[in-house]
Formats: C-alpha cells, structure tokens, sequence
C-alpha cells in the first residue's frame, strides 16, 4: 500500500557503506530524507545524487539528515560513495525490506532486472510523519528537489 502523507514512517533497520546499522526510528528529532534509487553507477542515479551532494549545505541548513537508498550491496554503495565523493550516507536494502515497506519496488526492471527500488522521495518530520511522499514510475525521472526543499523548509518553522 502506498505510504501517504500523515502517517508514521514505516520503520527499518539497513546497513550502511560502513557496515553500521541504522534504524529510521533512532532519527526521531530530526528531519529525515529518503530518497530510494534503482542502482548504483547508473546514469540518472548518479546525476540525481550528485545534485544532493552538491548542495548538501541546503539540507543542512534545514535540520535534514539524508540517506539514500537502494537493494545494491554495502560494498557496491561503498565504492559508488567514494568515487562520487558523496557526503550523506548510503544505506544498503539488500533484502527489499525497506523498498517493500515503502513501497519502492519495482517488481519487473530493465533487463529482466526483478526486484529493484523504485526512484522516490519522502520527507519523515522530527516526530516519525511522512510529511512528503514521491514514488515515480518511470526511473529516468528525478523526484522533485524543490518541493522537497519547500516541504523541509515548512516543518522546520
């Protein structure tokens, strides 16, 4: 079922480049970006989260942690962080549980590719609320970086 704004952020626990767990429930009094993306090294997910890193100090500014997300191992993330030199961290949903819960899955992709996360964006308030949700169908398409600053700007006042 799709996850709608207002309700409490499906909980997870992922691991991340580092091999340390993180628990979306151990965020609670911060504000929290997910964003979900199909594979690691591709295209339209580097460029998407190259336009995170690049203006990281914007996320910052508004309280915001980012994490992103996809069904690659932590050591493919691992090496795609460091060589896109990104600055938030990368958490590995090796077993679709968080793309389930979210769901972010795609059930058929590309190339017989079965089981990747879908490219979306939800924005989880201080208090655990999913105050904006993006899940986009079509993995070439970027979620909308504005109206997730817009959303942050909001619950941050």
């Amino acid at each position: 079922m799709a996850i709608q704004v207002g309700q409490t952020a499906p909980d997870f626990t992922l691991r991340d480049t580092e091999k340390n767990k993180v628990t979306l429930s151990e965020q609670r009094g911060k504000n929290v970006v997910l964003l979900f993306f199909p594979l690691a090294f591709t295209d339209t997910c580097t460029k998407e989260l190259c336009m995170i890193r690049d203006n990281m100090a914007a996320y910052n500014n508004v309280n915001a942690v980012v994490y992103g997300i996809s069904v690659d191992s932590l050591f493919s993330l691992g090496k795609f962080k460091a060589e896109q030199q990104y600055n938030f961290t990368l958490l590995s949903d090796f077993n679709k549980t968080a793309s389930k819960a979210y769901d972010s899955l795609y059930e058929h992709f590309y190339n017989d590719m079965d089981g990747v996360s879908k490219r979306s964006a939800f924005v989880i308030d201080k208090e655990g609320i999913v105050r904006y949700a993006e899940v986009l169908e079509n993995a070439s398409e970027i979620p909308d970086l504005n109206a997730i600053m817009q959303c942050l700007d909001q619950i941050n006042n």
